[in-house]
């Protein structure tokens, strides 16, 4: 390590040694929470790339950058049973996480003081890494992943992010500013914050800088955190989509998918998705991942993290897609409810629906898109067992014929050909927006 770069990193660590981050309550429960246990449940992202559904009991999750223990905390309650570490290099915020976890009644976490470079001193191998809101610190990030695939299970997954250079194109050129004007030299303080919110107040309101960037609720004492992580953030840097596919290749690792991965479908930004321009129309089938999502960034940079999961490289896929299930596949299916979805609150509704016959909003419940997506009541009666155990493909059939034994328009019996098809439609549905999950 080079004299500049343990000079940044003494100085990211005094930072979040004096101001721990994030700044969340201590008795705040995320239980609440699903898309965030959703994101965080190991279960997500082996599904996404195995389609299989695995029990998180016993398994070992690294949280990576772990700060004040709140990201850890989501990891504890997402993935029942299993074994929580977490590492950072500010021994306050270590302080924090560990009565954060104490405090939420979870004794199965170990908090230490290390960084991601002395990872291969653990005696662990982990089977999920969590490593959030940190990558983009690193003076090469592929010497993180590379250090955290070190000690990852053959078969395990690593979450990781970079800051977008695109999106936070203002907040770096404040940075930049800022810089210039001396406030980044030691640990950013109440001083140093006072003139950032003097200077911004100052400027004219249809100023770029400020039109951009500057809220009004950054001037009250809540705002200090988001001053400091965004106009003082000592060693943030920006990248782009092919920056993150080269620091994979670099760490020699294998993409799985955007976290938000729904909210990155190129397509999306057109007008007529399936009228797309000549050019588009011909050459978007054949391009490559990588190409598909540097396209939606360069014409919609509005995510601010590059969010990702990545695993080892070369692992055969070892399922069938569903687009090319047979019915006999179908009919050995077995089909589960998401985790985050047993909650009391959704069976309460889904109860409340299928006694009342009105249509059930699941999106409340569990979305990763912002779309209202909504079952009938019928629906809703065949989705009640799987709070209690997954189902038997077939089983859900049978119950579906139960409760409509006739077409509504024709009035004449629902057939078993009739009542398998329109379950595996849905259930297709359903599972294209993460509430179930199907496996042969």
């Amino acid at each position: 390590m080079t004299r500049l770069e343990s000079d940044l990193l003494d100085k990211i660590r005094q930072q979040f040694d004096s101001s721990p981050y994030p700044r969340i309550p201590l008795d705040k429960s995320p239980k609440n929470n699903s898309n965030e246990l959703y994101i965080h449940n190991l279960m997500t992202p082996v599904y996404l790339r195995n389609q299989k559904v695995i029990d998180t009991k016993g398994k070992v999750i690294l949280d990576a950058g772990c700060g004040s223990g709140y990201k850890s905390l989501i990891l504890a309650e997402a993935n029942v049973g299993a074994k929580i570490v977490g590492i950072d290099i500010s021994g306050e915020s270590i302080k924090l996480a560990q009565q954060r976890l104490e405090h939420h009644g979870f004794d199965n976490v170990e908090f230490i003081v290390l960084s991601i470079e002395e990872l291969h001193k653990l005696d662990y191998q982990f089977d999920y890494i969590n490593c959030d809101e940190l990558l983009y610190l690193f003076p090469d990030p592929a010497v993180a992943l590379q250090a955290m695939k070190s000690v990852l299970k053959p078969d395990g997954i690593i979450r990781s992010n970079l800051h977008s250079s695109l999106q936070r194109f203002n907040y770096f050129c404040a940075q930049k500013l800022f810089t210039m004007m001396g406030l980044m030299n030691e640990n950013p303080a109440e001083l140093e914050m006072d003139i950032v919110v003097e200077t911004m107040k100052a400027l004219k309101d249809n100023v770029t800088l400020k039109a951009r960037t500057w809220n009004a609720n950054y001037e009250g004492e809540e705002g200090k955190e988001r001053i400091l992580m965004n106009y003082l953030f000592q060693g943030d840097k920006g990248y782009t989509i092919p920056d993150m596919f080269t620091a994979l290749k670099s760490a020699d690792l294998e993409f799985i998918s955007m976290v938000n991965w729904r909210q990155w479908d190129v397509k999306d930004l057109f007008k007529e998705p399936d009228n797309l321009p000549a050019f588009l129309g011909m050459s978007l089938p054949d391009i490559s991942i990588e190409e598909r999502l540097e396209l939606f960034e360069l014409l919609q940079p509005i995510h601010r993290l590059l969010d990702f999961w990545c695993g080892h490289p070369d692992r055969p896929q070892t399922f069938v897609p569903f687009a090319e299930w047979t019915d006999s596949d179908w009919q050995v299916a077995t089909v589960h409810l998401h985790p985050q979805l047993k909650t009391p609150k959704f069976k309460e509704d889904l109860l409340a629906c299928a006694t009342e016959c009105r249509i059930f909003d699941v999106s409340q419940h569990l979305s990763q898109i912002g779309q209202f997506v909504s079952i009938d009541s019928a629906m809703a009666v065949c989705l009640l067992p799987l709070l209690d155990q997954p189902q038997p493909m077939m089983s859900l059939v049978e119950r579906w014929k139960q409760f409509r034994p006739l077409n509504p328009v024709t009035s004449q019996p629902t057939n078993d050909e009739q009542a398998f098809q329109l379950m595996q439609k849905m259930l297709l549905t359903l599972e294209g927006f993460d509430y179930l999950m199907l496996e042969r």
